[in-house]
């Protein structure tokens, strides 16, 4: 390589190291923000994280806690004391045991005001909100409003429910009390024929048939 070649060579180096220095004087500010906004949003989801942990270690802690108290009133009364923080899953959470322990200490009433607000809150998973209105159903019994409870049980005993089977169980349940026995059995035997229900609901609703002289005739 001659001298004039190399002096081009250098000449160029030089001049493109000028232009790397003054893109990075000009621009340079641009990839340092982006690497500020990098670790700085890594951080901040570890410190949320962090949080919400400790968030549901605490709310744990004190279900647990309420629970250990001697009479369910009041294991009631300390649980609904617990703070659920804005979680909706938890709200509900601590709603069903509040509502049972309210249950056990004979307080019905109670049990279907702590659950009304987790049946009608559209932030709840719909799971929840669907437990929420079967255990109402179950709860109140006759007490309900029957055209309420045939709303509320057909909407449960949709196709795709997560308590469907049970939803239906109920509306023979409620054909017995009106003395629509055969029609009470057609759901019935349905319910023992279906892939989605338990062992256990299988059982309970072999016992009714039974009873009712319709179980030698599942199948």
């Amino acid at each position: 390589m001659s001298e004039t070649d190399s002096f081009i060579d250098e000449v160029t180096e030089e001049v493109r190291r000028d232009r790397l220095f003054a893109l990075f004087r000009t621009y340079g500010w641009i990839g340092i923000l982006a690497i500020l906004i990098l670790v700085g949003g890594a951080s901040w989801r570890e410190w949320q994280k962090a949080r919400a942990e400790a968030a549901s270690q605490s709310f744990g802690d004190a279900l647990v806690a309420a629970l250990g108290q001697n009479e369910a009133a009041g294991r009631a009364d300390a649980l609904a004391s617990v703070d659920a923080g804005d979680g909706a899953t938890r709200a509900a959470l601590k709603a069903f045991l509040v509502a049972s322990e309210a249950e056990a200490a004979g307080d019905r009433a109670r049990a279907l005001d702590v659950l009304r607000p987790i049946a009608e809150d559209a932030a709840v998973p719909d799971t929840y909100r669907q437990l929420a209105k079967l255990k109402s159903v179950l709860l109140a019994g006759s007490a309900m409003d029957a055209a309420q409870r045939d709303a509320t049980l057909a909407e449960l005993a949709q196709p795709g429910a997560p308590f469907r089977t049970l939803a239906v169980e109920q509306q023979a349940m409620v054909l017995l009390e009106a003395g629509r026995q055969d029609e009470a059995v057609t759901l019935l035997k349905s319910v023992a024929e279906d892939a989605e229900a338990t062992s256990a609901q299988i059982g309970r609703v072999g016992q009714i048939l039974t009873a009712l002289g319709a179980g030698d005739q599942q199948g």
